[in-house]
């Protein structure tokens, strides 16, 4: 946890000690947008439904000494669920953070009023919310406290201020882990376990005064 909270200052100060171009000075906003996640997990542990989830927060991009380079990182809170069916019972897992995206950019002007953009960078991740779910005795589903993923997508930006975008959010490593224990385990103590990575599809739209 440590290592994972000095890395994202160590990005975030990185940032903002990189040279900016005189004519595009650092820019703030806010950005919001939708999600649906993939939840994966064995067929056998879980059936699972997806479902749209949210996320809302400041944001900053400035330009690099290089034509066409940028980055940007944002702040936000992330809101992600899944409806999970264990036996005859279901839950809604739901997945809240604080995430901290440092994306590199890549552009290309379309005229003076609009330009589209390539952008992919790391993601580190805090969960805020409950993370343990319990379906009985035998059955349990647990978030980690952080996490780390890569986000990779695409995007326009017009009229300087406005900038809409999409990405898949890569889970690097296990998000959650499964425990379970079958109708044929009942009589010993041993429960089978499952990590989960969840993963999501992201379509946001950013204002930047």
């Amino acid at each position: 946890m440590k290592k994972i909270i000095s890395l994202a200052f160590l990005a975030l100060s990185f940032i903002f000690s990189t040279p900016i171009h005189a004519d595009e000075p650092l820019k703030f906003g806010v950005k919001a947008g939708l999600n649906v996640s993939d939840f994966y997990f064995d067929s056998d542990v879980f059936d699972k439904t997806n479902q749209a989830g949210w996320f809302i927060g400041p944001t900053v991009k400035f330009t690099l000494p290089v034509v066409g380079l940028g980055m940007d990182a944002s702040v936000l809170y992330d809101y992600r669920s899944a409806k999970l069916d264990y036996a005859t019972m279901t839950q809604t897992v739901k997945q809240q953070q604080i995430a901290i995206p440092v994306n590199a950019r890549y552009s290309i002007g379309l005229g003076s009023t609009a330009s589209v953009f390539l952008f992919g960078g790391p993601q580190v991740a805090f969960n805020i919310g409950e993370k343990e779910y319990q379906w009985n005795m035998s059955s349990t589903y647990a978030l980690k406290n952080s996490n780390f993923s890569i986000n990779l997508g695409f995007g326009v930006t017009a009229f300087k201020h406005l900038q809409v975008s999409a990405n898949y959010n890569i889970a690097c490593g296990k998000t959650g882990h499964a425990t379970w224990k079958t109708a044929t385990d009942a009589a010993t103590s041993a429960f089978k376990k499952k990590d989960s990575r969840n993963s999501s599809w992201q379509v946001g739209v950013a204002y930047f005064f």
